[in-house]
């Protein structure tokens, strides 16, 4: 295709979120998206995954990086800076899910291992050395890394970006949730794969969008960023109280992670952001930021976007029918995402790590902002241990 660069792509993962980047993916304009092959821990699900979408499964990430130019990790937290060394290794870009990394207990722990009762100081400080790690070997390299965090990409995070900008705003303070009835992922729920909670889990996303924000106010104004200086932070396994009342609708069945956290974050410029994340939400995905400037306010509605409500009497009707994420029924007045992969930002994410890594510009969702989230979750880790004290966030 003259004048299109080709950019050839291997995935790691043969999950939910391997599929959704696969959409995406396909929707990438301007350049030729070659979807070379995929590869898992399990042989039967990268074949099967392979021969759904036309591609090459391999043994493992060594025998596809000869073939790419992009490895795109949609595998589970414990085994991504893996992926990431050996792609900067191999001189391979490289699209990396959230969260980036994290501590996945002492190397040989089974489950007998509870990471809610182990020491957060000590992980924190294994955290910081893995995401040092890491980003010398990004930058070393001179690869480009896209951190996937969609709520940067949203429409609705977009436009307040443009407000920012273009109004010279200051953003006093932002309140952001992620909040559902509990993963699906089977892995999710114990520490050693997922490295935490809802923590790590879900506050990586409202996170992200709040530092995006700050990002762009600094690098509008003073042309450098503004970034988080110290975080206070709680958690509580709510699920696990003796009183908890089980009706079947939340997910219950965690080893050793908290299903609700709260962090709140002080910035360089002494401003303010207060996350929620939790498994204790009915009704879908509950996803929001909204900002609190000096001239103006703005709700980010990120799911449900309330484009399309539709009443439905009857459940069995809506059987083959996509609403929105995490529904638990379809009977009543429900949200009806016309296109969630749209609305989330899936779209928007794959075109700019698509044209950096051909165009070797940054993304604007990428490395720094990577390390920033994932030193500052587990400072708020540490904060919860010590019962909600304002603890410093390690700068990488």
């Amino acid at each position: 295709m003259a004048g299109i660069k080709k950019v050839r792509i291997g995935i790691v993962g043969a999950g939910f979120a391997a599929s959704f980047h696969i959409e995406a993916l396909k929707r990438v304009y301007g350049y030729e998206v070659e979807l070379v092959g995929v590869t898992s821990r399990r042989p039967e699900s990268r074949e099967s995954f392979a021969a759904k979408h036309g591609m090459k499964a391999y043994e493992n990430v060594q025998s596809m990086l000869g073939d790419i130019d992009i490895l795109d990790i949609c595998s589970p937290p414990y085994v991504h800076e893996e992926g990431i060394l050996l792609a900067a290794e191999a001189g391979v870009h490289v699209i990396c899910e959230k969260p980036l990394t994290g501590y996945f207990g002492p190397e040989g722990a089974g489950d007998e291992y509870y990471g809610n009762k182990d020491d957060k100081k000590q992980m924190l400080d294994k955290v910081i050395e893995k995401l040092k790690r890491i980003a010398e070997a990004v930058r070393q390299a001179g690869i480009v890394l896209g951190y996937a965090e969609n709520y940067v990409y949203t429409p609705s995070i977009q436009k307040e970006r443009e407000i920012i900008e273009k109004t010279g705003a200051q953003i006093l303070r932002m309140f952001g949730e992620e909040s559902h009835n509990g993963s699906t992922s089977p892995v999710y729920g114990i520490w050693r794969f997922a490295g935490g909670g809802s923590l790590i889990g879900k506050s990586c996303h409202p996170l992200g969008g709040v530092f995006y924000l700050k990002q762009a106010e600094g690098l509008a104004r003073d042309g450098k960023s503004i970034r988080p200086a110290t975080v206070s932070a709680r958690v509580h396994e709510i699920t696990r109280l003796p009183n908890y009342r089980d009706a079947g609708f939340i997910r219950t069945d965690y080893h050793d992670i908290e299903d609700y956290g709260c962090i709140h974050v002080v910035f360089d410029d002494g401003t303010i952001a207060d996350v929620i994340a939790s498994e204790l939400v009915l009704g879908g995905l509950y996803d929001y930021i909204e900002v609190f400037a000096n001239n103006h306010r703005t709700k980010c509605r990120i799911s449900p976007t309330n484009i399309v409500e539709t009443f439905n009497p009857k459940d069995e009707q809506y059987k083959d029918i996509y609403t929105i994420e995490k529904i638990s029924t379809k009977e009543g007045w429900s949200p009806a995402a016309p296109d969630e992969n749209f609305t989330v930002g899936y779209y928007a994410e794959m075109q700019d790590f698509i044209s950096c890594a051909a165009t070797g510009n940054q993304p604007q969702s990428g490395l720094d902002l990577a390390l920033d989230v994932t030193a500052t979750i587990y400072a708020a880790y540490l904060s919860a241990q010590n019962g909600g004290k304002e603890t410093p966030v390690p700068r990488i």
